[in-house]
Formats: C-alpha cells, structure tokens, sequence
C-alpha cells in the first residue's frame, strides 16, 4: 500500500493545507535534528546532560530483537485496515479491539528488548518502585514516615522513583504484592496492561461529549502511540491509565462516575506532583459536558477531597511531600542539567512520543478553533456579557478535539516552563499526550494512513536504534 499517494492527490484536502502541514512536519524534524546535534555536542564536552541520547533519556545501541516482527505486523494491520475498521465496527467491538492491538503494540516493542532486558527485569534497578517494596512492612507507618525519607544522602532514603513520588505510586506495587501478584513480570504487565487503556479511555471520553466520529477517526493514533515505547515498561503507563480512566468518568452521564472519576484523579495526585496540572484537563472536561456541570464538578472534588482526607489523616501531607521533593530533585542529576537546554529539548522528546502528527494535528485544531475565536470576538463587541462567560462558550463550541488538546498543551507547558521536568518527559509526560493526540482527528481522511505509518516509524526507530530506561 502507497501511504505517500493520498499526499501526492490530496483529493480531498486543499493543496495550501497539506503544504502548511508538510513545513510543520519539516520544523519537528529539524527540532528533533536540533536536539540531538546539540546533545552530541554537550556530552562530549562533559556538561551533565546525563541523557547519552539526549533529548532522551536513553543509549544508543542499535539492535534487533524477537518482537521486531510481531512490532511490523501490529503496525501493518493498524495502517492497512485500522482505519477503515475503526469507521465502521461496532462501538463495543471497536473498543475491545483497540485495547487489544494497543496491547499487542507495546508489548512488540518492549520485546525488541528482549523478554528479560525488555520486560521482566526493567522495573528491577535499585532506582524504581519494586526496590522498596519488600521493605514496607506496614503500610500506615510508611505513609506516617515517608516524607522524612524523601531527601537523599541519609541511610533510609527512599530510591530515586520512590522519592521523587508521593507516597500512591509506591502503593500501587505494594499493592500487587499484598494480593500475591509481586514480581517484576506481573508488575512489569501491569504497566502494560494499564497504559494500553488510554485506547479505551480517551475514545469513551470524546463519545461522552458528543464527538463520536472524531473519537472514532483519533484510535487508531492512540494505539500506534510511539509513547508506547515508555508504556513498555515504567510505572508511567499505570499513571497515564488511571488519569486517562477520570477524565473518562468524568465525561460521562451521571453524578456517581463522576464521584468516582474524582476518586480516580485524586490518586492521581498521590502518583504524580506534576498532575496538580491534570486538573486543567478535568476543567476542561466538566465544561464540555452536556448537562449537570456544576454537579458534576461538585461531586468530583468530593472525590478528590476524600482521597486527599485519606492521605492526610493517615499521616503524609502532599505540600510537605511536594516542597521536600523540589530540594531531592536538586540533590541530584537535575543540578547538573542545563535549564537552558531542556527547556527546548523537552520538545523535541514530546514530538519522539507523540510522533510526528503531533504539530501537524495541533495546526489543524487551532484552525478549527480561530473561526468561531473570530466570531465570538465580534459578538462580544458591544455585549453586556462579561468577557470570561463569552469565551468559555466558545471553547465549549470549539469542542472536544480542540479544548482537550488545548488543555493538554497548556499542562506541558507549564510543566517544561517550571524547571522541574529536564529531561525524561518522554515518559513524564505520558499522560498529557495522549489527549494532545485528540487533535489527530482534524487531519483529513486521505492523509491519516500516512500519518500512521510516520508514527509507526518513530516508535520503530526509537525501539531499534537506543536502548531506552525507564
């Protein structure tokens, strides 16, 4: 199958728009080429990028593995009929297949690695979660304790991951273990498992808010998701899961799942301190709604509160985690790293887990976004409504496949401006781009197989070309 032909007709799309999106594409790569150029030469001058391939945090190390093929088929199938088959399946059928491929997909690509190197062993290195998991003898005490262990050089200082969490993440393995599913494999599947439900999440969400046919035209970017690189393996795939399955709940009908989107999203809180941002998606989210906003926000800060109420009461406050955090983050590698590099770097590490549809995507929601700009604007010209009334209806006119990846985009760059995200946002950041990938259902029909086969090539190359650490 040709994928360059439908750019070569461009039938149905106007000649202009292709053109702008070819010169976007043009710009990513040479930010990418950018990153890395710069990269080659920081490192050889001995400045502590501590990223061997940076803009990623990786080596390079080409190589082959047994999940090469089973990665080509996956991609084959998805670019040759995921398409079609995601225009005309059946909703349920739809889904089941989506998660199913996703899965199929992430798991191919950790397996270039091997099955050890790849996955049973990649959550095993004195830095991650499962270091201190045996250590938790008793769960209340561990919470009552852990910020006095979050900064480093003392003898009980939590591992680099642990510390660098609140106390939910390091839970979660605890968890497992508790109910007889310890181990590296069965924590290593579970991040596979649970990252691969964005394709579910983020499709039920846009259905939820009246896009279906764009939710519909979206899966097949969300199971191709180079990011999946990362999914495969790091606790960042549970973390991209569960965030993904609030907004979810959030989105659709009924104060309950609402309630228990909050419930979601306030764990979300003790996974990360980076998704304090993840409240501009539920914002956005709650304002997309058709009905009940108000209630349904209500009944998700409820859940939010008794999650938080939860924490507290049994003895870790997430500001005295989050201000011990910041001075752990500059006890190690993130003094060293170059603000002023990362700052831009960060981006082209976005557009290798997002792929290369990203920008292309985002310049066609901000089109569809400037038409009814310009038309608000010139009602509001003379109008009694306040102004932030008049504008929050037109980014509830824009829709879904504008605001969500507007929300996402403003969470990244709050977080890249920040300075505490140098380096490492290929897997950070997981969670914000798989709602940036929401725009991918602006791109017209003719070209969509060609930007998948572009996203499969990403996520291809990073595989077989580094040698990536969670």
């Amino acid at each position: 199958m040709d994928v360059l032909a439908p750019l070569r007709r461009r039938s149905d799309a106007p000649t202009r728009r292709v053109d702008a999106d070819l010169v976007v594409l043009g710009v990513e790569v040479v930010l990418v080429a950018a990153a890395v150029a710069v990269g080659v030469l920081l490192n050889a001058r001995g400045v502590g990028l501590h990223a061997d391939a940076a803009p990623l945090y990786a080596t390079w190390r080409p190589h082959l593995g047994w999940g090469t093929p089973a990665a080509l088929l996956v991609a084959a199938g998805v670019i040759g009929w995921g398409v079609r088959w995601g225009r005309t399946a059946g909703w349920g059928r739809l889904l089941v297949g989506a998660y199913l491929a996703a899965v199929a997909w992430t798991m191919s690509l950790a397996l270039v690695d091997g099955w050890s190197a790849g996955l049973t062993r990649r959550l095993t290195p004195q830095a991650e979660y499962l270091h201190e998991v045996l250590r938790v003898t008793d769960v209340t005490a561990m919470l009552a304790g852990f910020s006095a262990r979050i900064l480093d050089f003392q003898a009980e200082a939590w591992s680099t991951h642990t510390a660098g969490h609140p106390p939910g993440a390091l839970l979660v393995f605890v968890g497992l273990d508790r109910i007889g599913l310890g181990g590296p494999t069965v924590a290593a599947l579970a991040c596979v498992l649970m990252g691969a439900t964005v394709s579910v999440s983020v499709p039920v969400t846009l259905r939820a808010l009246g896009a279906e046919e764009s939710a519909r035209r979206v899966l097949p970017f969300l199971v191709l998701l180079p990011g999946a690189v990362w999914v495969g393996v790091s606790a960042d795939g549970i973390f991209a899961g569960v965030v993904a399955a609030g907004l979810a709940l959030l989105a659709v009908r009924g104060l309950v799942a609402a309630a228990v989107g909050g419930l979601l999203l306030g764990f979300a809180l003790y996974l990360s301190y980076g998704f304090v941002l993840v409240g501009v998606l539920a914002l956005a989210v709650v304002a997309l709604r058709s009905r009940d906003r108000c209630a349904a926000l209500l009944a998700a800060l409820a859940g939010v509160v008794a999650v938080v109420a939860t924490f507290t009461l049994a003895g870790f406050w997430w500001l005295d985690g989050y201000h011990l955090v910041v001075q752990r983050y500059h006890q190690g590698w993130a003094a060293d790293r170059p603000y002023a590099y990362w700052v831009w770097a960060n981006m082209a590490a976005l557009l290798l887990c997002g792929g290369p549809v990203l920008g292309p995507a985002l310049r066609r929601a901000a089109l569809a976004a400037a038409g009814p700009s310009r038309t608000a604007a010139t009602r509001w010209r003379g109008s009694v409504r306040p102004p932030l009334i008049a504008w929050s209806a037109v980014l509830r006119g824009a829709g879904p496949t504008v605001l969500l990846p507007l929300a996402a985009a403003l969470a990244v760059g709050a977080a890249d401006l920040s300075g505490l995200s140098k380096a490492e946002v290929e897997r950070i950041w997981l969670p914000f781009v798989v709602w940036l990938l929401v725009a991918a259902a602006h791109l017209p029909p003719s070209v969509r197989r060609f930007w998948l086969a572009g996203q499969a090539l990403t996520a291809l190359a990073v595989s077989h070309l580094l040698w990536t650490v969670s």
